[in-house]
C-alpha cells in the first residue's frame, strides 16, 4: 500500500457535484493498494498514519499527531499511486489491484482507522470520478510505501 499524507486546513471530496466528504484540519490521505497488499499491511499503516506527529506543538515543532489534536481524516482511494512510468509516456497500472481485491482491502482499511482513531472517518467512493480539494497546511506532505517498513 502507498499513501500520500496531507496536513490539510480543510479538504473535501466531490461526487457528481455533490461533497460526499468534507473535513477541517487534519489529514487528507489519498491510498493506493496493490495486489500482493494484506491486513498487515493495513495495521501497520493505520499506527503509522495515526502517530505521525506532523501537527505542531505550542512551540510551533511538528510534535503532535493527528490523535493529539483531535483532527479529522479524509480517505481517498487512489489506484494511480501505483503507475509505473518506466517505459514509455503512458503510465501502467499493472501493479495496483483489481476491483476484487481492492474494495474489501479499502473497505478494512476504513473499518481499521476508524476503530483505531475512535470516530468516523471521511472517504471518497471506490472507483468513482472525484474532484478533491485541500488546503495543504505547510505544505506538509509525507509519502509512505508499506513495502518500505522492514
Amino acid at each position: 500500500m502507498k499513501v500520500v499524507i496531507q496536513r490539510v486546513i480543510e479538504s473535501s471530496v466531490l461526487i457528481d457535484g455533490e461533497v460526499h466528504g468534507k473535513i477541517d484540519q487534519g489529514l487528507m490521505i489519498l491510498l493506493g493498494i496493490e495486489h500482493e497488499d494484506t491486513e498487515e499491511d493495513i495495521v501497520w499503516l493505520v499506527k503509522k498514519i495515526l502517530n505521525l506527529r506532523i501537527f505542531d506543538d505550542h512551540d510551533g515543532v511538528m510534535n503532535k499527531s493527528v490523535l493529539d489534536i483531535n483532527g479529522d481524516i479524509l480517505l481517498i482511494s487512489q489506484f494511480t499511486l501505483h503507475a509505473s512510468t518506466k517505459k514509455g509516456n503512458r503510465p501502467s497500472y499493472i501493479l495496483a489491484a483489481k476491483p476484487e481485491v481492492a474494495i474489501p482491502l479499502y473497505e478494512r482499511f476504513i473499518d481499521h482507522i476508524q476503530s483505531e482513531f475512535g470516530k468516523k472517518i471521511q472517504t471518497g467512493k471506490f472507483g468513482a470520478d472525484m474532484k478533491v480539494s485541500l488546503i495543504n497546511d505547510g505544505p506538509v506532505t509525507i509519502i509512505m510505501d508499506t513495502k518500505d517498513k522492514k
